[in-house]
């Protein structure tokens, strides 16, 4: 009986022996999975130097590998799935998942001059509804509008806000401050990019403002997020820099479309008819959410790769007749107070930078 009870241990470990292998090589199977082929992938084919770029690496089932993959830059073997670099230049990066490898990808990594932003030009036409040689300029902003999408004008209705008064205009804007900086005299001007006045007679220089949309794209982009609720501004305004700018401010206006008013004419535009009845002003200034000259950026935040933001959260200027017409513009000066990019965005608009 001794022997058989032994005989029946000897069985008993044998199995359980037999049973541990089967499961260790059940688990050995799961974890080494075989594939045919993988896929690395980045999160971004291009970085700023000093900025780091992920890799990820999946099966055709869209499995997980990266844990179990070894990342190669350059042919060089590098720790974790996580690369960075301090110098301008292109990278081979590969992946290996134990006896696969996967096709190559290609990194840049560069020093923010290779990225531009659609250029803009803003046009700020001081007008007036009493103003009869104002059409001229506003002429010339349509002309301008059925050559290029690339502009954005602004109405700055000046003179007086007296009914009495014979220069009475309804849209009033105060912007004192601006025109003794820039210093033209006289209504209508038209500025272009704020500092240059746009030459006599505008229709006929429509080049002029053409050529601020042509040339070398900025190297700043903006973009917003705008809503208005409950008579209540939300706006966010940002600036994304591909170098290096000193001295910028930012100017933020509120505009409104749709104002009907008769405006006077004593030109040949418009059939020469005066006053032009009914006449729609639109891109009417009617608020600005920063100094007209403009609030002072810091250099640390429009430095090369750095995107800087300021939000809002104000009441709807007074002066608004209907929210629904409305729309926002936001414009950087440099340091000598010439626009260096334009942008507008309607109650709802949530822009992406419009990079090149």
């Amino acid at each position: 009986m001794l022997v058989l009870s032994r005989i029946a241990n000897i069985k008993v470990g044998i199995l359980a022996v037999i049973a541990l292998f089967m499961v260790s090589c059940h688990q050995d199977y799961d974890i080494q999975r075989s594939t045919e082929n993988i896929i690395l992938t980045a999160d971004g084919s291009t970085k700023l130097i000093g900025e780091t770029i992920t890799f990820s690496v999946t099966s055709n089932n869209g499995d997980d590998l990266t844990q179990d993959s070894q990342i190669f830059v350059d042919g060089e073997a590098i720790d974790g799935n996580t690369y960075t670099n301090n110098q301008i230049g292109s990278h081979t990066i590969t992946a290996k998942y134990f006896t696969v490898t996967s096709d190559p990808v290609t990194v840049n990594f560069h020093d923010g001059s290779e990225i531009n932003f659609v250029k803009r030009l803003l046009i700020e036409d001081y007008t007036g509804t009493w103003c009869g040689y104002c059409p001229r300029v506003a002429r010339a902003i349509e002309l301008v509008h059925n050559l290029t999408d690339a502009y954005v004008p602004v109405a700055i209705h000046r003179a007086s806000s007296s009914p009495e008064n014979a220069t009475y205009d309804p849209y009033n804007f105060d912007t004192t401050v601006l025109e003794n900086q820039i210093n033209v005299p006289g209504y209508p001007k038209g500025m272009l990019n704020r500092t240059t006045q746009w030459s006599y007679p505008e229709p006929n220089n429509v080049n002029q403002a053409i050529g601020f949309t042509q040339g070398d794209n900025p190297k700043m982009g903006l973009a917003m997020q705008a809503s208005i609720s409950g008579g209540q501004i939300s706006l966010t305004v940002k600036a994304k820099c591909a170098k290096d700018f000193t001295g910028t401010k930012l100017v933020v206006y509120v505009l409104e479309n749709g104002l009907i008013h008769d405006q006077y004419n004593y030109t040949t535009y418009y059939g020469a008819q005066n006053p032009i009845p009914n006449y729609e002003h639109n891109h009417v200034l009617r608020g600005c959410l920063t100094s007209l000259l403009g609030d002072a950026v810091s250099d640390s935040e429009v430095e090369v790769g750095e995107t800087y933001s300021r939000s809002f959260n104000v009441p709807l200027p007074a002066n608004v007749a209907n929210a629904a017409n409305v729309e926002f513009v936001a414009f950087m000066l440099d340091a000598n107070n010439a626009a260096i990019n334009v942008r507008k965005a309607a109650p709802g608009d949530n822009q992406d930078f419009e990079e090149l």
